[in-house]
């Protein structure tokens, strides 16, 4: 029979102080959210304030703590191009990394400011959805259906799933949301609402003029849908038995139509990407700066220290919390900085070659080295590179961007994963449009290089940039 029993153990455990977490917060964080942190903190916390440059931050020193930092995920998402029910879309201009140069040695504000968008997708919806003489329920359905659109215009949910969400009485048949769907679907612009691409276009082919091209453009999308994916003209001409000119006006038609009517319009995440770093040329090497913009003048609030200090009592055990805050708010804001600064010099030091001579030259590189060099730990320089952002002449990049595995050479020297991509959409980009490469011949070439790729390794990083394969790439201008 077991009988309860107590007894004592020893156990240490790592445990992150408040200090430190709020350090590996602000570390970690993007430059949108660290600023709307610091307007949190600024509206909560009496002693910290914005202050001059010339004004003195710190009224006194913080006893020094040491704690060990605990690992975190790392993982960044891909970004999605394609439409989700098509294997391409081809519609989508693959246009090469770093298109966009500079004049001058150094980064311009031109290089990474954006204009923000004036409104969202929806709201451009629901301003015209209110112009429509509806009655109270035929309103609410229809709201429901824009609501539910992603920011291409794609009602992504199942209308049924939709009806029964909306919780009205009577219930709502499936004839009423049919009919505001439609309804949506004559908005603005056109082809919003849509279910997958060949519903897209053919909803925007049916707000142009009558023409014959207009007609041959319907009879593809309705009828030959994949073989205009795939680029097959001959098999296109043998299916609708027309003139070879009569198909390219239809095919022309679909090509300079919309597959993602929301795009134009702002989307729910933030409009600005400002970068945390600078790169320029300085005495023929290329060199990091924090960019200035990014950088807040937070500060201690000299005024108040004094009051507090001057009519302290033990009741205020509240404030002197929030002083003691304060001052691991500022010591933790110039550790982040500083953080950042130091891993961004590193890197640019490691890849002075690929300023010079663009992707082609990537070294290889780890976060190990880059954390043995300056003394940090692995989950530091992870944090330090996550969602922070560099601008050089050839454009915005994330930190992590300048990161990648080492594939050896026939020769025996290491070769970056990214400039064995560039290297593959550099030979997509010069191709014969007539005769295109297959991944097979673009795996020979490499060897040829002395790039030693499996095919599969080619066919896997052509796909994570989006390029078609050949019979997708046939023809194509």
């Amino acid at each position: 029979m077991i009988s309860p029993a107590l007894r004592l153990e020893h156990r240490q455990n790592q445990v992150l102080t408040p200090r430190l977490q709020q350090a590996v917060r602000l570390l970690q964080i993007s430059t949108q959210e660290f600023n709307q942190t610091l307007q949190q903190m600024l509206s909560i916390n009496p002693f910290l304030d914005c202050i001059d440059e010339e004004s003195d931050t710190h009224d006194g020193e913080a006893e020094p703590e040491q704690e060990e930092e605990a690992e975190v995920p790392t993982d960044a998402d891909r970004l999605e191009i394609i439409a989700r029910d098509e294997r391409f879309d081809p519609f989508t201009d693959c246009a090469p990394w770093g298109a966009r140069k500079d004049s001058a040695e150094g980064p311009h504000e031109e290089t990474w400011r954006q204009v923000p968008a004036e409104r969202t997708l929806r709201e451009h919806l629901h301003q015209q959805w209110r112009t429509y003489p509806l009655s109270e329920r035929e309103w609410l359905i229809g709201a429901a259906v824009i609501e539910a659109l992603d920011e291409d215009g794609y009602l992504r949910v199942d209308l049924s799933e939709l009806r029964a969400l909306l919780g009205l009485k009577p219930p709502v048949g499936m004839s009423e949301m049919h009919i505001a769907l439609k309804l949506v679907q004559s908005l603005d612009p056109p082809g919003v609402g849509c279910r997958d691409v060949r519903e897209c276009l053919r909803l925007q082919l049916q707000n142009l003029p009558d023409s014959e091209a207009r007609a041959m453009a319907i009879a593809i999308v309705d009828g030959e849908f994949e073989r205009f994916v795939r680029r097959d003209m001959t098999g296109l001409g043998k299916r609708l038995a027309c003139p070879q000119e009569r198909l390219e006006l239809g095919c022309a038609m679909i090509r300079q139509l919309a597959p993602r009517p929301g795009r134009p319009f702002g989307a729910n995440t933030p409009p600005y990407l400002v970068p945390d770093v600078f790169v320029h040329k300085e005495g023929g090497a290329w060199r990091a700066r924090l960019n200035p913009a990014a950088i807040p003048n937070i500060g201690i609030n000299q005024t108040y220290v004094q009051m507090f200090r001057r009519h302290r009592q033990s009741h205020h055990q509240d404030m002197a919390a929030y002083l003691h805050e304060a001052r691991w708010t500022v010591r933790n804001i110039e550790q982040r900085f500083n953080t950042i600064l130091r891993v961004a010099e590193e890197i640019v030091a490691r890849q002075q070659r690929f300023f010079e001579q663009g992707a082609l030259a990537m070294q290889p590189l780890g976060l190990r080295d880059i954390a043995a060099n300056l003394g940090l730990h692995e989950s530091t320089v992870s944090r330090a590179t996550c969602n922070k952002y560099l601008a050089a002449p050839a454009g915005i990049l994330e930190l992590k961007y300048f990161f990648s595995r080492a594939l050896h050479t026939l020769h025996g020297s290491p070769c970056s994963s990214i400039a064995i991509r560039d290297a593959i959409r550099r030979m997509i980009r010069d191709e014969d449009r007539n005769a295109p490469l297959s991944d097979a011949a673009i795996t020979r070439f490499l060897t040829q290089q002395g790039l030693s790729v499996a095919r599969r390794t080619v066919t896997k990083y052509r796909q994570a940039m989006q390029l078609p394969p050949m019979e997708m790439r046939r023809g194509a201008v």
